[in-house]
């Protein structure tokens, strides 16, 4: 049976998709949350809720994250990226690795003995399996926090993340909106197993109060798995007009990668297609300690890309009057 209790959590990463929604569920739970951004007058919708701090500081500045966990029980990281400044992997080691160090000696440091921390699902430290600087830099963190003594420690490896405010079925909307008729895709033949993100929420939040998730890392899968060409296509099928997406073969996926590396904001670069030729697919169903039933993307997508949908006719018509 487990037992519920109010907690101090410091949140990383809690300004972004997973960790607005993690920290919406904890306030709803009662505890008492504090997030840590450089940017705090830009989370508005974070500062107005109850028992929760949203305080400006550098995670990657030790002093910091030793000031501010202090009180805490729980320090859950979500801190990720999917793309760095250059290719070297100077960013994801900065990002995933050297974060995840600074982390659990701050928790050596304040006596903090609880940790959730996002990996991602195929992330390896072994250099004999390295398949991008991604999944490489996620694999050596999470090795890294596990192995801490005294530091308790439950790691989630997700596939793809969906759900309201996602940087996925939202990226591949407003691409296809932008897009002329026809869409090249690379890697058209990579497969997914889609996560809802309250599903992913859900998972971290059993976490704080059942003992048996110490020292254990989840794969975190959606019920069903789709190539990437398929997950393009249903999102296109919210559009009010049609597109066509033609799969690209591996020759020209990998120079789409090599152009897009080069656009700013990298809505694609190598690292994302080396990344992509590793299946993320879990080998079992989602871990039953979680007691739940994953959500589809058809239960849940269709509710928030409609809406994108009918907003972008509205606007179309606001702008067909102006002109006329």
């Amino acid at each position: 049976m487990l037992v519920f209790e109010q907690k101090n959590i410091c949140v990383l990463g809690g300004t972004g998709f997973v960790g607005q929604h993690l920290v919406s569920r904890l306030v709803r739970d009662g505890h008492h949350v504090r997030i840590l951004t450089r940017h705090r007058e830009r989370h508005r919708s974070l500062l107005v809720l109850p028992t929760v701090e949203v305080i400006k500081a550098n995670i990657h500045n030790e002093n910091d994250l030793n000031k501010y966990f202090a009180g805490q029980d729980v320090i859950i990281n979500l801190v990720g990226i999917l793309n760095e400044s250059g290719n070297k992997g100077k960013g994801f080691q900065k990002a995933h690795v050297q974060l995840a160090q600074k982390v659990v000696q701050a928790c050596e440091h304040n006596k903090v003995t609880r940790l959730l921390h996002m990996s991602a699902l195929n992330a390896s430290a072994d250099p004999k399996n390295v398949v991008s600087h991604y999944l490489h830099t996620k694999g050596q963190a999470e090795e890294l926090v596990h192995v801490i003594k005294g530091l308790d420690v439950t790691s989630f490896r997700p596939s793809v993340i969906f759900g309201p405010g996602d940087s996925f079925f939202n990226r591949f909307y407003q691409l296809l909106k932008l897009t002329p008729f026809v869409m090249p895709l690379a890697c058209p033949n990579a497969r997914f197993a889609p996560v809802y993100v309250g599903d992913v929420v859900s998972a971290i939040v059993h976490c704080l109060y059942d003992a048996r998730t110490c020292d254990q890392r989840y794969d975190l899968c959606g019920p069903k798995s789709y190539t990437l060409l398929q997950l393009v296509k249903f999102t296109a099928s919210f559009l009010p007009y049609k597109r066509r997406i033609i799969g690209l073969p591996p020759v020209l996926s990998k120079l789409q990668a090599l152009i897009m590396d080069f656009v700013p904001g990298k809505p694609f670069s190598r690292d994302n297609y080396r990344s992509l030729q590793v299946d993320s697919v879990c080998k079992g169903k989602f871990p039953e300690i979680f007691q739940l039933t994953p959500s589809s993307i058809e239960e849940i997508v269709p509710q928030y890309l409609v809406n994108r949908c009918e907003r972008g006719k509205f606007q179309d018509y606001r702008n067909h009057a102006r002109r006329k």
